[in-house]
């Protein structure tokens, strides 16, 4: 039988859980009269206390009430308890989550649609453990800085599973950039991409969240890199990456660039927009070239979810040149997942991989602080005016380190 030690609100008594339900006696399944105690809080403190910091014993988080791809109409606020993490658990206090494209793609219930209101949202977080059960123990302690990639995010406290978690030296949001952004880069890239010296590697939407990683990446691996963008301070943050060319659509054709400056053709394809830029991407392809399908943001926002694709004559265009286009989801390559990670992480600790971070503060409302602030995250995101990877502060260090 398994046990969980819980600390509530800094008080000196702690009550046993112990299979079955909290607060009854495991044999007989009835309420004791009395709670049971622990004479020696020594060890039990180990397991829900973060610097002597009480626990409140409700939280906010984001919760999809309803599914649609409008994010504000379908995802709510509500304060429910923090729960309590089982034996195999950590509970996190988050100090910042990140924004991702597809939040909408999930609060729209596209990717299972067994899955019915509600049910929690946001996919990646990092923070502190305040609180574990017995079987976490043996590889973490409260205190301990973790980041995660996983469902229910968006909210205050989230319980992780310990063998989900990855340790991080500190509570930097440049760590959260790598979860879901760098490691869709890194593997796809690296699994499909195939790419060699030389080459020429176009990156579209090459500011945001996983683009400034492709964009290193790929010059990395010694290719030329083309990055699309929508604004000379976009273009810019490009070229401090090492990008080749970066093209602003907003001021330049980008058909009659690609065709004018690059006579044969595109090697590997970086994509995430989808549209007429797919089509574009397909139509500047070299002979045996690459397209990697990370996704098509032009039509999440959309009743369908999918951008309009004329591929009449995909086929056609494919043979003559022998390319080929190639899906990648990060679910599908999670094996690859962790020597992604350590692999950025050391990249990021020696200063070789910049890891670029927008906390909104350019934004008319400011800076991202606070679960409720997701909302305009989000909304920012859309817009694209992000440079980097879109991350909302959900408590400062000043919060989590002090009494709540």
């Amino acid at each position: 039988m398994s046990c969980l030690l819980l600390v509530r609100n800094g008080r000196r008594a702690f009550s046993v859980i112990c299979g079955g339900r909290r607060g009854t006696d495991a044999l007989s399944g009835v309420h004791p009269v009395a709670r049971r105690f622990i004479i020696d809080t020594s060890y039990s403190a180990h397991f829900m206390d973060f610097k002597g910091s009480s626990i409140p014993s409700t939280m906010k988080k984001l919760v999809v009430s309803k599914l649609s791809q409008n994010f504000r109409e379908a995802v709510a606020v509500q304060t429910v308890a923090v729960p309590t993490p089982g034996d195999a658990d950590l509970l996190v206090r988050n100090r910042f989550v990140g924004i991702n494209a597809s939040d909408i793609n999930y609060s729209a219930g596209r990717y299972d649609p067994s899955v019915k209101p509600p049910f929690d949202a946001g996919f990646e977080g990092i923070g502190e453990v305040v609180g574990l059960g017995l079987s976490a123990s043996s590889q973490y302690t409260v205190g301990d800085t973790v980041a995660y990639f996983g469902s229910g995010a968006f909210a205050e406290y989230t319980v992780v599973p310990a063998k989900e978690a990855v340790p991080v030296p500190a509570v930097q949001p440049e760590f959260l950039t790598l979860l879901v952004s760098g490691a869709t880069a890194y593997i796809a890239l690296k699994r499909l991409g195939d790419l060699a010296k030389g080459e020429t590697v176009l990156v579209t939407a090459a500011a945001g969240g996983t683009g400034q990683f492709a964009v290193q990446l790929a010059k990395q691996a010694g290719c030329h890199v083309i990055g699309t963008c929508s604004s000379n301070e976009k273009a810019g943050f490009l070229k401090s990456l090492g990008c080749d060319r970066p093209i602003n659509y907003t001021t330049e054709d980008l058909a009659k660039t690609l065709r004018k400056e690059y006579l044969q053709g595109i090697d590997v394809v970086y994509e995430s927009v989808g549209g007429s830029v797919l089509e574009l991407a397909v139509n500047s392809l070299a002979n045996k070239g690459r397209l990697i399908v990370i996704g098509f943001i032009s039509g999440y926002q959309t009743a369908s979810g999918i951008p309009p694709f004329r591929g009449g004559t995909l086929p056609v265009k494919l043979l003559q040149k022998s390319a080929s286009i190639r899906g990648f989801f990060l679910n599908h390559f999670l094996s690859d997942y962790r020597e992604a990670l350590g692999s950025m992480m050391q990249m990021f600790a020696k200063g070789t991989l910049v890891c670029e971070v927008d906390h909104g503060d350019l934004s008319q409302e400011g800076r991202f602080v606070g679960l409720e602030s997701v909302f305009r995250a989000v909304d920012y995101m859309y817009a694209g005016k992000n440079v980097g990877k879109v991350v909302v502060e959900v408590a400062p260090n000043s919060v989590s380190n002090s009494k709540l």
